[in-house]
């Protein structure tokens, strides 16, 4: 982009200014350099022209998650992030993903705070719709992507990417995952080329469960921007927005960029999911193991909810381990009672505890049908998924519980059960976190125990 001579004349003013108070004659230095280089220096943008909020965040990190307020300019720093970075890293390549290739085309690359609309004097930016590929003065080459269609990102491989406007991809319906998290979990797996392949998020903060799992990613940074930190923004806009909705919850998101990590109140946070984490277990590990339990939280029908199926194990020490998710939908009774006992027999457990409230004895009868050794435990709910998930949830929060590995789909369940209240999270029901609630109720004394009752 070429900026307005008035525009450099002020940004240079501005400077000539606070070096003149150290005493250095910078205004004599400026007036000795060719126009050029004197364009050069003024289209620095996070030289110059971002204001605090945005600047890069310092430190080693692979995702920048810039969540800020209507009118911030997160557009603007995506762009200029972007430019930043395959002019440093020539013939790189980058993925532009958007909720969809209408939003990336018109707001990322065409749009006023785009990538075209802000390319140095110079160095143009190319774009080929029909192709859909932005090209860079460089060499680098930028690749559109929609997060409605998650299985275009699977295999591509590239150096840098910029998400926008993650709150609104594609949620989950009626499923554990919705196609924004399949195109998001494709993204990181691509973005593996070069010595540090890094991430840019921009978006509005919404809470969703995609928000709050990037959010909460070991390797993410998150900063957070107002709208009235762009000065840019016409006053009266900005004043007609603040008397409208400064105090409100919808402001504080909007405008100042907070993001409610709704659910408020949830029992297992994205910070203590993580901080439960460990390495996966080997399979010479399971003879520590004083115990191996496969909870089992069974659908009402094929077509319904998925078959809870996750197994844990206690170890000597008495912390109790998630060791694997095992969960199925679309599967017939039959179908999800081998699932069931290939899990017990995989892990050695000695005890499948099931809930009846649904299947009653039927429950029992289909799991012993596929394997009669199966060692079967039903289980009658006389409270309600969040009470019995509590105790368990207090046990994560002493260390007395803890992930073996990633099981990114139960994790968002867990994260979407709220004290207090009921389920937010995926899908209609929290299946894999209650047959995770019931393997580490049975697990040992030292838990706390809901109201059930062992038949």
């Amino acid at each position: 982009m070429s900026a307005d001579p008035a525009d450099f004349d002020d940004l240079l003013a501005r400077a000539a200014v606070e070096v003149t108070k150290q005493g250095e004659d910078w205004p004599g230095f400026l007036a000795a350099l060719p126009s050029p280089v004197l364009r050069r220096i003024a289209e620095e943008f996070f030289l110059w022209q971002a204001h605090g909020g945005q600047c890069e965040p310092e430190g080693i990190w692979r995702v920048w998650l810039l969540m800020a307020g209507r009118g911030f300019g997160k557009t603007l720093v995506g762009a200029h992030w972007v430019l930043a970075q395959t002019r440093a890293h020539p013939g790189a390549a980058v993925a532009l993903i958007g909720g969809s290739r209408d939003e990336v085309v018109k707001v990322m690359i065409e749009g006023p705070s785009g990538l075209i609309a802000n390319a140095r004097a110079g160095e143009p930016v190319g774009w080929a719709p029909t192709r859909g590929v932005v090209t860079f003065a460089s060499g680098a080459e930028g690749f559109v992507h929609s997060a409605a269609a998650p299985e275009k990102l699977r295999g591509p491989q590239h150096h840098f990417a910029w998400a926008d406007e993650l709150a609104k991809w594609p949620a989950a319906k009626g499923s554990a995952r919705g196609r924004g998290d399949a195109a998001w979990d494709n993204l990181m797996m691509g973005l593996r080329l070069g010595a540090r392949p890094r991430c840019i998020v921009t978006t509005t903060p919404r809470s969703n469960a995609l928000v709050r799992r990037v959010k909460g990613q070991r390797d993410s940074v998150t900063t957070q921007g107002r709208t009235a930190e762009n000065v840019h923004l016409a006053a009266g806009v900005r004043d007609w927005l603040e008397e409208t909705y400064d105090g409100t919850r919808l402001g504080r998101q909007e405008l100042d960029g907070m993001l409610f990590d709704a659910p408020a109140g949830a029992l297992w946070p994205r910070e203590l999911i993580e901080k439960c984490r460990v390495s996966a277990f080997a399979r010479h590990a399971l003879e520590a193991l004083r115990r191996v339990v496969v909870g089992v939280d069974p659908p009402v029908s094929a077509e319904g909810d998925a078959c809870g199926i996750v197994v844990c194990g206690v170890d000597q020490a008495g912390v109790a381990y998630v060791l694997d998710d095992r969960s199925a939908a679309g599967l017939s009774p039959e179908g999800w009672a081998r699932a069931v006992a290939k899990a017990a027999a995989d892990w050695g457990a000695d005890r499948v505890v099931a809930e009846k409230n649904q299947g009653g004895d039927m429950v029992a009868s289909v799991l012993t049908s596929v394997d009669g050794a199966l060692p079967v435990k039903l289980v009658s709910a006389s409270r309600g998924k969040v009470a019995r998930a509590e105790p368990v949830a207090a046990r994560f929060e002493t260390g007395r519980a803890k992930l073996a590995g990633r099981f990114t789909d139960l994790e968002d369940e867990m994260a979407g059960l709220v004290l207090g209240g009921g389920y937010e999270g995926p899908g209609r029901s929290p299946d894999r976190a209650d047959a995770m609630v019931w393997a580490m109720t049975e697990l040992g004394a030292a838990l706390a125990q809901p109201s059930v009752r062992g038949f």
